[in-house]
């Protein structure tokens, strides 16, 4: 109970907290933290590495439950974000996993009625463009010809 004590003094009002498992233990130096506006990944025994996503740049979220994870009640949770420094960051191994993705997805959503986001307003330039004639690169909208004339 002090180690919550600790997380909330030092992130704020935490809504999930939980780490890596591995063979369903949690023996990892992998921890997970889920606050009002941001997840934070924290790693390492000695020498700790933080990395964290605000909730809002959230854009995607998968699933993962293959089974030597299921026998063991884990899964594994994918987030796509429009943040530089990760834009896949992945809840290895987490215990509850349909849990954690609904209550990440309610944070999220939290968020971006907070800021009035919208998925299309994260979105660039090219998901706007189309590509017609399928060489994997968008087409410039002004430059559609009729070859037919």
């Amino acid at each position: 109970m002090a180690n919550i004590k600790k997380l909330t003094r030092d992130y704020g009002e935490i809504i999930w907290t939980g780490k890596k498992r591995i063979m369903g233990l949690p023996i990892s130096f992998t921890r997970y933290i889920l606050t009002e506006s941001k997840l934070i990944t924290r790693v390492g025994l000695l020498n700790l590495k933080e990395d964290e996503i605000e909730l809002y740049r959230v854009y995607d979220k998968s699933m993962k439950l293959p089974f030597g994870q299921r026998i063991v009640g884990c899964g594994t949770i994918t987030l796509l974000s429009k943040d530089n420094d990760t834009p896949t960051k992945v809840l290895q191994s987490v215990k509850s996993p349909r849990e954690v993705k609904r209550l990440l997805d309610e944070a999220v959503q939290a968020q971006r009625d907070k800021y009035s986001v919208r998925g299309r307003d994260m979105m660039g330039a090219s998901a706007h463009m189309e590509d017609r004639d399928g060489d994997g690169i968008p087409d410039d909208p002004g430059c559609f010809h009729d070859h037919n004339i």
